[in-house]
């Protein structure tokens, strides 16, 4: 990413291939929003915000509506994640079963606050609202695989924290 002189970011020639070949597969489906975001974040870790009016011009549609979809899905990142990504259990059965303690332990012993990644790119940790594990709970999913009965050592030992 580069930026203009207004100090607005652009993508570099690179990039921009890379979204031109994302847009120019799903053009001619249905719907193609959500599904172009998926890939542009698979591509790039995240959504740049300098693909937002691309993908706008694209498709034809504002882009407030782009940013609309980017920022109410919570799966969508306009920043790369840790190289793991630590997503605890927020909903009431978890809640029930010490997720509060375990999310209060977890951030204690990462630094990190919801949403946060940590400044050596190790670790993201983010709140989500329902792994349906809701019979292991506290739950937690690391680097996209479930974990029940969490702990904030074990959680903390998958990421390869310190404690």
């Amino acid at each position: 990413m580069t930026m203009t002189p207004a100090g607005r970011a652009t993508l570099d020639p690179p990039a921009m291939e890379v979204l031109q070949g994302i847009l120019a597969a799903h053009r001619e489906m249905e719907g193609s929003l959500l599904p172009i975001l998926h890939a542009v974040q698979g591509a790039f870790g995240h959504v740049p915000a300098a693909a937002l009016p691309v993908i706008a011009a694209d498709l034809n549609i504002s882009r407030a509506e782009v940013h609309g979809v980017v920022t109410f899905y919570h799966d969508f990142r306009d920043a790369p994640a840790g190289r793991h990504v630590v997503k605890l259990c927020r909903a009431e059965a978890c809640q029930a079963m010490g997720a509060d303690r375990l999310a209060a332990e977890v951030q204690a012993r990462l630094g990190l606050g919801w949403g946060d990644t940590a400044a050596d790119g190790s670790v993201t940790l983010d709140p989500v609202f329902c792994l349906g594990l809701c019979a292991c709970g506290p739950a937690a999913l690391v680097d996209g695989q479930p974990v029940g009965r969490a702990t904030a050592e074990g959680l903390v030992a998958m990421v390869g924290g310190g404690a």
